[in-house]
């Protein structure tokens, strides 16, 4: 069990590494490490570890990228306005299925990751030219609307699957704020650094008195997770923003995603 737990722990580090500086918070490589690793049920308190060491890794990233200006304040003012009563859904919708989590969470997360993957491969693919870009201001114009319905997906499925939804902001931020690749991912951590901790309290304060005795006997171990989430985002979004171009992030993204997508889809027909 020890050497299962030091891999579990790298495994929280690499993690978190890699996630920072594509806009992620690293929930859905988490819930699996935590799940298959350790053998912990998908349930509320798996969900509220999860969130916490993803919102660990938006601060750690996210006030890097944050001093780096790479955020837009209106897209972020506009989007918490989704986000925020998104998450709290989420939790409510957890609550209410139950026992059922399990295998809701695998559809959801194989329909959520598929979106993402459809919609950054044709932004790449359509990515219109700087110049054309700066003949059309109105393109660049925010929907306040669709970016609003965008977050408030985000919200909810970052309850319900226990995930910053990176994956969901990054390519909402991209298709109705019209941002360029590094602000899209630096606002994308920005709401996780806000809509997470909600959604973690929120998950706490509804969890069933048995669960607490699981979180109470993990504590040491989730702190440590912790702290080796904070040490893997800070630097992850460091060497991410010296090293890697926007289309390289944006291509590490959708590998990253797609990866992901198949392990929940070969774990969901039983491969």
């Amino acid at each position: 069990m020890v050497i299962e737990t030091l891999l579990i722990s790298l495994g929280v580090f690499i993690a978190a590494f890699l996630f920072a500086p594509l806009g992620l918070g690293g929930g859905m490589i988490f819930v699996p490490l935590l799940h298959y690793g350790l053998g912990w049920d998908i349930n509320g308190a798996l969900f509220a570890v999860s969130l916490s060491l993803t919102a660990v890794v938006s601060w750690g990233s996210g006030l890097a990228h944050r001093k780096e200006n790479h955020y837009d304040d209106e897209a972020l003012r506009l989007g918490l306005r989704g986000a925020l009563p998104g998450a709290l859904l989420g939790v409510a919708i957890v609550v209410l299925i139950g026992e059922k989590i399990d295998l809701v969470f695998k559809i959801s997360s194989i329909i959520m990751i598929s979106w993402a993957i459809y919609k950054t491969a044709m932004k790449m693919r359509n990515e219109p030219d700087k110049a054309v870009q700066e003949k059309q201001p109105n393109a660049s114009e925010v929907q306040p609307i669709p970016l609003q319905i965008g977050t408030g997906i985000g919200g909810i499925l970052s309850s319900v699957l226990a995930v910053g939804a990176g994956v969901i902001y990054v390519p909402v931020m991209r298709t109705f704020a019209h941002l360029e690749p590094r602000k899209a991912i630096g606002t994308s951590l920005h709401f996780m650094m806000i809509v997470v901790p909600v959604a973690v309290v929120a998950h706490v304060l509804t969890l069933p008195s048995q669960m607490y005795s699981k979180l109470a006997d993990e504590f040491i171990l989730i702190l440590i997770f912790m702290a080796l989430t904070l040490l893997g985002s800070r630097s992850g979004a460091k060497y991410g923003m010296k090293y890697l171009s926007e289309e390289q992030l944006m291509k590490i993204f959708l590998g990253v995603i797609i990866v992901v997508a198949l392990k929940y889809l070969t774990d969901l027909l039983g491969f």
